[in-house]
């Protein structure tokens, strides 16, 4: 009875997240500009945007109501409930959208299947750097000649640059069927690549950066379907893949002691950096008490039981199907997390209980 009454107030309490903007908790008054660089759990419409490439319904059908904004999920992002929580007058456009834009909030330059590396692939991590770097040059020469609204060297010096990338180099090789001991080989040049990106846009005068460390690779129905007990090296006691968790927290150990690093070597940078990993595994071995059921399940695919995940009928292509009630699913479509589970991770972020140092993210308004 307990956990049902749990359940319950749970249930309620997402549903008061979904129906209710978290800019209620900011104390902002002047907002900072934000700049994002990551994948697709952060992209906003990048994808659809650069290659027109069409991200169907039901994608976007609880929040959107079935419009098609180039988020793979059925409503808001992580980074969406964060601007939220900002009082942002809309969300974070992306960069390479050429109607109905508005940089007023930032840009965000994270785009569906990108990755660390390797470089000069678009649109991975040095692309996205290289695009922001034109963006502020331009910017700048606009600005000076009092052109439109654009940014001078004050609004790029105070802006918040966020950071949600890693999880596709690790799927990718994992995807190539290397070992783990060959995957972690490879996580040294991934973060020598992250530092790069975060030094070039300190030299460009950033000293705000918000980092995300990458989520429970071995808990997305994707990689349960794909991958066999024996490549994977076993199931933890939650039926998540054992290895692919082990190498994302191989990866966040390095990611995390990079930015203690950087703390030390950028001066007067500030650099949280964020344990996703952690918030979003809790939503799997505690489902129950957040009012979820089957987590490893995806809401939106085919194939049913245990993991409604068929690669070759994924979420938004003839014959896969929705469930009814997506507020019930930690996972949207096997790959992204649903909504209510997205404003979950987003409430979690903004208590700073897994952030180092602890900052909440109104800490940037107002910066200096």
């Amino acid at each position: 009875m307990d956990n049902v009454i749990q359940s319950r107030k749970t249930l309620l309490l997402i549903w008061i997240s979904l129906s209710t903007p978290l800019s209620v908790q900011s104390r902002c008054t002047t907002r900072p500009v934000i700049f994002n660089f990551g994948d697709s759990n952060s992209d906003t419409g990048g994808l659809l945007a650069g290659l027109g490439l069409p991200i169907d319904p039901p994608n976007g059908r609880s929040f959107f109501h079935g419009e098609s904004t180039g988020r793979l999920c059925d409503g808001r992002l992580i980074i969406d409930f964060l601007c939220e929580s900002l009082g942002c007058g809309h969300f974070l456009s992306p960069y390479l959208d050429s109607v109905g834009s508005d940089f007023t909030n930032g840009v965000n330059f994270g785009i569906i299947g990108s990755s660390i590396l390797p470089e000069f692939v678009p649109f991975n991590l040095n692309v996205q750097v290289m695009q922001f770097l034109q963006f502020k040059s331009r910017s700048m020469r606009f600005a000076m000649r009092g052109l439109g609204t654009h940014y001078d060297e004050n609004v790029f010096r105070k802006a918040l640059y966020s950071f949600d990338i890693g999880q596709n180099d690790l799927s990718n090789a994992f995807d190539d069927h290397l070992s783990y001991s060959q995957v972690v080989e490879r996580i040294p040049s991934i973060l020598n690549e992250l530092q790069k990106a975060i030094q070039t846009i300190y030299d460009q005068g950033g000293v705000n950066f918000w980092i995300h460390n990458t989520g429970p690779l071995g808990c997305l129905p994707q990689k349960l379907s794909l991958q066999s007990k024996a490549a994977a090296g076993g199931f933890d006691r939650y039926g998540c893949l054992a290895t692919l968790n082990a190498a994302a927290k191989a990866f966040n150990d390095g990611l995390s002691s990079l930015c203690d690093k950087m703390r030390s070597k950028l001066s007067n940078a500030t650099i949280v950096y964020t344990d996703i990993f952690t918030i979003k595994y809790d939503l799997i071995i505690n489902s129950i008490r957040y009012g979820f059921g089957n987590p490893l399940t995806a809401c939106c695919g085919y194939g049913g039981l245990p993991y409604n995940y068929n690669i070759n009928v994924t979420c938004g292509h003839v014959g896969s199907r929705a469930c009814p009630v997506g507020s019930r699913y930690v996972s949207w479509d096997g790959v992204h997390y649903s909504e209510a589970a997205n404003a979950i991770v987003a409430s979690k972020i903004l208590s700073t209980r897994y952030s180092k140092p602890q900052l909440k993210l109104d800490f940037f308004c107002n910066a200096t």
